[in-house]
């Protein structure tokens, strides 16, 4: 069994990094582990490492109070294709079935005739 101490129990890399939501326009300055190979210069003059995130408390609509669809990609558009190939194909299995229950009809009403004679 590992016994580790106290002072193992916290990462080493903790630093102040940069966290970018650039379809809100929004950063913020704070300490974290998180990896990233780009920095950015901030506001205060120094460089420190950025890290982009495509929601944050400017963009959620939790925080927002408004609904807002962002879209980085393009999953809004994938999910309505796929709907409209859905409608499609139910219409189109709608339409033979409305054609084999009417070529049954028509084969029935025959027999009927037929058998009347």
């Amino acid at each position: 069994m590992l016994i580790m101490s106290k002072t193992d129990l916290h990462p080493k890399d903790y630093r102040f990094v940069v966290f970018s939501d650039e379809a809100a326009g929004f950063s913020f300055l704070t300490k974290s582990t998180a990896k990233s190979d780009e920095t950015i210069k901030w506001e205060d003059g120094n460089e420190y490492p950025l890290v982009k995130v495509q929601i944050s408390s400017a963009s959620h609509p939790f925080f927002t109070g408004e609904e807002k669809i962002i879209d980085t990609e393009g999953r809004v558009d994938r999910f309505k294709a796929r709907a409209a190939r859905a409608a499609k194909l139910r219409d189109s299995l709608g339409n033979k079935a409305k054609k084999a229950a009417k070529e049954s009809e028509k084969k029935a009403k025959k027999e009927e005739s037929a058998i009347e004679k």
